[in-house]
C-alpha cells in the first residue's frame, strides 16, 4: 500500500492518492466527512479551521460505495484559495521552530512562502482522508484506532494508570469515547477545562502551547511487521509515521522511556499459560506497546508522542531579514494557538496506514475476502 498527497496550504486544494486498498470495501463519504471534520475542529485552531469545510470529491477508486481495487484519489479544494490569490506577500523573515529557514536553504530561496505552503499542517486533511480508507480496511479484520490527549502545556490529565492504558482495550475505548466529547479530545473533563483556559491564556499572550497525546490500535493480530530488516520492522515505521506529523517531536512505543529506568526482571511483559484455545498463552502487561522485534505480539498497539507548540506568534521571536541580512521580528501568519487534538486524529490516520499495509503484506488479496464474487 502507499499513498501520496499534493498541495499547499492556501493554493486551490488539496490531492490525496491511495493505491492497494482492495475491492469490495464498503466506504461512506458521510463517514469520510466525520473524520475530516475530527481533525478541524479541536479548542486552539485558528481562523482558517472556521473557513475551511473540507468538502471533497472522490474521482477515482470508488464506484457505488465500494472499492474497486484501483488507485483512490480525493481531491480537497481549499475554500479559502480565491482570497488568497492576490494576497500572498512574501516571507522574507523566518520563523524560528518552522520550516522557513531550513527549507528556504535548501531550495536557494529568498521568499520562504513556497516552504511555508507545502510545510503547512493543511496538508494533513489529505492524510486523513487517506487515513479513513485504512481505518475501514482494518475495521473490516476488528482493529480500531483510538486516540486521545494527555495533556495540554502544563495541564495533565488524571487518566487510568498506564499498564492500564497498555494492555486493556475496555479501558482503551472508553477512553477514546470520552475524549469525543472534550473540545481539546482529552477524557478527563476536568482536565479538558483547564486546557481551554490554558490555550486561552496563551492566546492572549500571543502565544502557543503543546501537548501530549497517545494513539492505540486495539484488536491487532500477532505477525504483522518483521525483524528481518530494519526498514521493514513496525515499531520503526510507525514512529516515522508519528515523527512525520507536523510539530512532532518524540515518540514512545509501549512503556517507553519509562522502561529505561527499570531493571529487565520488570520492563518486559513476562508470558503466561492462558489454558484456553486457540490462544495458548497471555500477556499480564504490555510495557512492550504490543510489538517485539519489530513484529506485533497481539497486544495492543500503543504510542505516546509529544507535540511542540506551534511555531508562528502573534508575538514574534527574533528572525534575520533574508533579503537585507537585518535583524528584524520573525514573519507573522494567521495560525493555530494549540494544534494537539488534531494532531492526535492525524496520528490515528497515520498509524492506521502503516497497519494497514502491514495487514496487507501479511493477508493481502486483490479483493477484500480473498475470493472473487
Amino acid at each position: 500500500m502507499r499513498y501520496l498527497t499534493a498541495g499547499e496550504s492556501h493554493g486551490p486544494g488539496l490531492a490525496a492518492i491511495l493505491d492497494g486498498i482492495p475491492a469490495g470495501l464498503e466506504v461512506s463519504t458521510d463517514e469520510l466527512r466525520e473524520e475530516l471534520r475530527r481533525r478541524r475542529r479541536c479548542y486552539g485552531r485558528g481562523a482558517r479551521s472556521d473557513i475551511e469545510g473540507d468538502e471533497f470529491q472522490i474521482t477515482g477508486g470508488v464506484h457505488q460505495g465500494k472499492t474497486t481495487g484501483a488507485p483512490i484519489s480525493v481531491f480537497i479544494p481549499n475554500r479559502d484559495y480565491p482570497n488568497w490569490v492576490s494576497k500572498h506577500a512574501p516571507i522574507t523573515a523566518p520563523r524560528p521552530g518552522h520550516a522557513d529557514l531550513a527549507g528556504a536553504m535548501k531550495y536557494g530561496f529568498l521568499d520562504c512562502r513556497p516552504v511555508a505552503e507545502r510545510a503547512s499542517a493543511r496538508e494533513t486533511a489529505a492524510r486523513v482522508a487517506c487515513g479513513y480508507f485504512a481505518k475501514k480496511l482494518l475495521q473490516h479484520h476488528g482493529i480500531k484506532v483510538l486516540s486521545w490527549v494527555v495533556s495540554i502545556g502544563e495541564v495533565d490529565a488524571e487518566l487510568p494508570d498506564a499498564d492500564l492504558r497498555l494492555s486493556n482495550p475496555k479501558v482503551a475505548i472508553d477512553l477514546a469515547f470520552r475524549a469525543e466529547s472534550s473540545p481539546v479530545r482529552c477524557p478527563d473533563p476536568a482536565a479538558s477545562a483547564r486546557a481551554v483556559t490554558a490555550i486561552d491564556a496563551a492566546a492572549e499572550a500571543g502565544d502557543t502551547i503543546g501537548g501530549v497525546m497517545e494513539v492505540v490500535a486495539v484488536g491487532t493480530p500477532p505477525g504483522l511487521g518483521t525483524h528481518v530488516q530494519w526498514d521493514r520492522r513496525l515499531d520503526a515505521r510507525l514512529a516515522a509515521a508519528i515523527m512525520s506529523i507536523n510539530g512532532v517531536k518524540a515518540v514512545e512505543i509501549g512503556g517507553g522511556f519509562t522502561t529505561s529506568r527499570m531493571r529487565g526482571s520488570l520492563a518486559h511483559d513476562p508470558i503466561i499459560p492462558s489454558g484456553e484455545s486457540p490462544v495458548r498463552f497471555l500477556r499480564p502487561s504490555n510495557r512492550a506497546g504490543g510489538i517485539e522485534g519489530g513484529i506485533t505480539n497481539g497486544q495492543p498497539v500503543f504510542l505516546r508522542a509529544a507535540v511542540k507548540p506551534v511555531p508562528t506568534l502573534k508575538n514574534p521571536l527574533p528572525s534575520v531579514d533574508l533579503v537585507t541580512g537585518e535583524a528584524c521580528s520573525a514573519h507573522v501568519e494567521r495560525s493555530d494557538v494549540c494544534i494537539v487534538g488534531s494532531a492526535a486524529v492525524v496520528a490515528e490516520a497515520m498509524i492506521a496506514l502503516v497497519l494497514a499495509d502491514a495487514l496487507m503484506e501479511r493477508y493481502g488479496s486483490d479483493v477484500l475476502n480473498g475470493v472473487p464474487k
